[in-house]
């Protein structure tokens, strides 16, 4: 009868620690992706999507720098 008693509690907290270890992994992808955006010199921009996986719901884009138009003359 205590197995049935305990066992609710033990799914809930095996359930938390499965969902904080997800946020971590991809707050850690995504601050390495802005670390190496930034680095190229662009702008860690979101797409508007939300899969979960930060390489696809956000594009770096690069700000200043070489382009093929020329200005002025």
């Amino acid at each position: 009868m205590r197995i049935l008693t305990l066992a609710p509690a033990l799914v809930l907290l095996v359930a938390g620690c499965a969902s904080t270890v997800t946020t971590n992994r991809y707050d850690t992808e995504l601050q390495t992706l802005s670390q190496e955006c930034t680095a190229r010199g662009g702008i860690l921009a979101p797409t508007g999507q939300q899969s979960g996986r930060p390489q696809l719901d956000n594009v770096c884009k690069i700000t200043g720098g070489a382009s093929r138009l020329t200005s002025g003359g």
